[in-house]
Order: C-alpha cells, then sequence, then structure tokens
C-alpha cells in the first residue's frame, strides 16, 4: 500500500511539474508581454522551482568526458569491468595514459545513485585509474536474481577487486569508503587480509562512515537504536509494484531515506529553495542552476533490498557487531587485528551530522595489529558528511590528504 499511493502521488505531481514548467517558459518568454511586468517574472519563477522540485527523476549520468593531466586535456570514457545482478564495476578510462595506482572508489547504498560521487571521481581522475561501484535500483532487479544482503555486499567488493586484478604493479590497488561502505570495505580488507588474498589492497581509505556509532551518537544512530528491529521491518519496508521488473521484491525505498535526510534539516532546505527563487526573480541564473544541480542529483533515488537494510540496522547500529568483536561473514568471524599491511587512512568532518566524530576512528584502533606507521587519522574542520567527499573541502583539503597517503604506501 505505501509504495502504491507513492506512486499515485509522484504520477499526479509529475503532471502537475510538467504544466508549471509550462507555464514557467510561457511568462519567461522576452516574445510574452507578461515577462515586463512585475508579477510575471515571480510567477514564472515560482512555478519554474515548484516545476524542478516535483519532477520525476531516473538514474542521472557521470557526465564526466575528459580531465586534465599535467595541463593537457586528456578524453575520459565509461568502461563496465565486471557486472552483477545488483551491481557492476564501472572505469574512468583515461585515453592515452598507462601506469599509477588503480583506485576502486566504494559508493553508499544508501538510497541514493553512485552519481551522488561525481565529484569525488572528477578530482581523483588526474591521480588515478578510478574504478568505482555502480550499485543498481533494487526495485529494478527481478526476483529470480535473488536477495542481496550485507554479506553479498562483501562478496560483491572482493569480487571487484578481483576483477581490478593482483595487487602488484606500479601504484597498486586501493580502496576508498565513502559512509555506508565503509563498514563491508572494512570486514573486506580483515577477510582478505586473513586470506593473504593477493587482490587485497595496499590502502583503505574510510570516510565519515559508522565503525563505532557508539561514538558520538547522531541522530540518524539514535533513531536506529531506539526503536526495536521489528518496528523497522512493519513500518519502512515496502513492496515492489507491478509496474517494475522487481515486482514482489520487498525493499527499502530510497523515497523513504530521502525523506528522512530532508527532515532532518528541513529549515535548510527551505532556505536553500528561498534563495534558489530569489536568483530566479534576479536573473542570475548561474547561483540557481548550481542549486538546481544538487537538488537534480539528491532528489535521485534508488530502492536498497529489505534484507541487506534490515542487517545493516541490526549489525552496525544495534549490535555494533564489528567495533565489538561479534561481526561475522558467512559464519566467519571478521577480525580487524588479521589487518597487518594494508594501510588505514580515517576522515572525518567536522560537522558531520550522520557520522559523528569517533565513529570512522575507531578502524585505527581496532586494527591492533597494524603499525602505526600505517594508520592516520583526519578531521576536516568545517566540513560536513557531504562536504568530506564533494565541494571546496575535499577539493583542496581531504583529496590531497589521499593523494598523498595513497603515494606513501604505493
Amino acid at each position: 500500500m505505501l509504495y502504491n499511493a507513492y506512486e499515485m502521488q509522484r504520477s499526479m505531481l509529475a503532471g502537475a511539474s510538467a504544466m508549471a514548467n509550462f507555464g514557467a517558459g510561457m511568462l519567461q518568454n522576452p516574445a510574452n508581454p507578461w515577462s515586463y511586468f512585475s508579477g510575471g517574472p515571480v510567477l514564472g519563477s515560482a512555478l519554474e522551482v515548484f516545476a524542478h522540485a516535483a519532477a520525476p527523476r531516473g538514474k542521472p549520468e557521470f557526465g564526466l568526458d575528459s580531465t586534465v593531466i599535467d595541463g593537457k586535456t586528456v578524453a575520459v570514457h565509461e568502461e563496465i569491468v565486471a557486472r552483477k545482478a545488483f551491481g557492476q564495476l564501472k572505469r574512468f578510462a583515461r585515453e592515452g595514459i598507462t601506469g599509477g595506482p588503480k583506485l576502486l572508489i566504494v559508493a553508499p547504498m544508501s538510497g541514493h545513485y553512485a552519481t551522488l560521487l561525481r565529484g569525488t571521481v572528477e578530482r581523483m581522475l588526474p591521480f588515478a585509474d578510478v574504478y568505482i561501484t555502480d550499485w543498481r535500483d533494487a526495485k529494478l532487479v527481478p526476483l529470480s536474481d535473488g536477495t542481496f544482503d550485507l554479506d553479498d555486499y562483501i562478496d560483491y567488493i572482493i569480487a571487484f577487486l578481483e576483477a581490478i586484478g593482483p595487487n602488484e604493479g606500479q601504484g597498486g590497488v586501493h580502496m576508498l569508503a565513502v559512509c555506508q561502505p565503509s563498514v563491508p570495505c572494512y570486514a573486506a580488507a580483515c577477510v582478505m587480509s586473513a586470506d593473504k588474498h593477493p587482490c587485497r589492497p595496499k590502502t583503505l581509505t574510510l570516510m565519515g562512515g559508522p565503525i563505532d556509532t557508539r561514538e558520538a551518537p547522531t541522530a540518524v544512530n539514535t533513531l536506529a537504536t531506539e526503536r526495536p528491529h521489528s518496528w523497522f521491518e512493519q513500518n519502512v519496508i515496502a513492496t515492489v509494484p507491478m509496474t517494475y521488473a522487481g515486482a514482489g521484491r520487498t525493499v527499502y525505498p530510497g523515497f523513504l531515506q530521502l525523506a528522512g535526510f530532508m527532515s532532518m534539516n528541513l529549515g535548510n532546505h527551505m532556505i536553500s529553495h528561498w534563495e534558489m527563487f530569489k536568483h530566479l526573480v534576479q536573473g542570475d541564473d548561474e547561483s540557481a542552476d548550481a542549486t538546481k544541480d544538487f537538488y537534480e542529483e539528491y532528489r535521485s533515488v534508488c530502492d536498497m533490498t529489505s534484507e541487506f537494510y534490515l542487517q545493516t540496522i541490526e549489525v552496525v547500529f544495534q549490535k555494533h557487531a564489528i567495533a565489538n568483536g561479534t561481526y561475522t561473514h558467512r559464519g566467519r568471524p571478521v577480525d580487524p587485528s588479521a589487518i597487518t599491511d594494508i594501510a588505514l587512512l580515517a576522515i572525518e568532518g567536522e560537522r558531520d551530522d550522520i557520522s559523528g566524530l569517533g565513529q570512522t576512528k575507531a578502524a585505527l584502533s581496532l586494527a591492533n595489529k597494524l603499525s602505526p606507521s600505517m594508520k592516520k587519522y583526519l578531521m576536516a574542520e568545517g566540513a560536513g558528511h557531504y562536504g568530506i567527499f564533494n565541494g571546496s573541502k575535499w577539493r583542496n583539503t581531504i583529496a590531497p590528504a589521499v593523494e598523498a597517503w595513497i603515494t606513501a604506501h604505493a
């Protein structure tokens, strides 16, 4: 019922958005005399803001077709290195460039597409041969393709590292986990280290991840712990409607995740839309477009399988399993002390309201057999959760630290 009600509302808003967009176009057309009266631009701008907010969205494109290396523009094209039911491994191949470190960026499976990390990829392209996990929208995966949980996530990471190749040669293989995948990436590093797997990464950078959510708990952590596991099963899990390829699959809908994130900072989002409206009225299209671009990506959401979502709630947020030593992968203990030769870099944002200070840093102390010279912690001053992997602080402060860490251990 929940998903069907949402689809009905979405269809209605899609029609309203199209009508509002048509009206805005008419009122802002220079050939229309009403566009020069005071009421015309204001009403046109209001309609444009509504049309943008209500428009339906699909999976965005990365749109990264070039980068600059040593002052020269280099063409970039996307390659699919490996395909699996719930995600694929994508490479941003730089034409004519060989060698250098190979970097696997593991995107979060938390309601948004991998394109949320467009700025992360763009910044690292001049430095590394970049790969990214491109997760699939669960509502588009047929039931015949099976299930996907946290154990499968770890298996996918290992399989993708294997697809990139053994950890040898110039630069080696390195892994960067942004937010939620910090836990499965850390677990994969433990498992691969214990096995002396030849494809284990040389470095693992963890950014704003919930390794130990007992440290500086945020509103997200509190929500996950103050309610029993059964509450999440009964209240936030929905069945995919018949209109999608994954009909019948139980999921945690992306629109619920988006609603949760928006409500956490509702005032800021309302101010952002008010500022967008003022920029449009004043004719400042560049500032308005910047806000539009952000929300275009932010509102593009996808579903997660119910088993993955519920297992994450239980294992990561309620039982704190990786922090207290009870985490297992396919029944096998995940032991951080097995990490002895993977250099760990933990990065946190000073103003992160999703993963509090200390939650990611915990990964360093848990790896108690790793040499201190192979561990590093960076707290990005003034950075929020989104700011540690996108924006000026990422580009100018955090990314150079990641590059230096990879270079030092390559």
